[in-house]
């Protein structure tokens, strides 16, 4: 009798560097196309706060140990693009709101924590299959 292959805790680095750089895009490019209009001229400049927060985001937690996890790696992650962008965001001029800091949090949360979120309950069912 074989004994099953262990289950991989760790996805690779560039999918999950790949869904969050999505999920930041997503948030400007919807942004954009709701205040803006013009997202040629607009995407570089309000991208670009939100990028570098979630690069140092990913720095910060060291989220290439294991970037698919929600807790502390995602939250970490999360929080640094949200807090980090909305600062380099007013501190350039980008202005700010209490209700699109609201909808910057929620949004990333759906999005950067929700993928996560997915992968985790994927391993769970892996765990409990290969234990059974």
């Amino acid at each position: 009798m074989s004994t099953p292959a262990p289950i991989s805790r760790a996805i690779p680095v560039w999918p999950a560097a790949v869904a969050d750089a999505v999920a930041v895009l997503v948030f400007t490019v919807v942004g954009i196309a709701s205040h803006d209009g013009s997202l040629v001229a607009a995407l570089g400049r309000v991208v670009w706060p939100f990028a570098l927060a979630a690069a140092i985001g990913w720095a910060v937690s060291r989220a290439w140990r294991d970037p698919a996890r929600v807790w502390p790696t995602g939250v970490i992650i999360w929080a640094v693009t949200v807090l980090g962008g909305l600062a380099l965001r007013g501190v350039t001029g980008g202005g700010l709101a209490w209700s699109f800091a609201l909808v910057t949090a929620i949004f990333l949360a759906i999005t950067m924590l929700g993928w996560r979120g997915l992968v985790a309950g994927i391993r769970r069912g892996q765990a409990r299959a290969a234990a059974s």
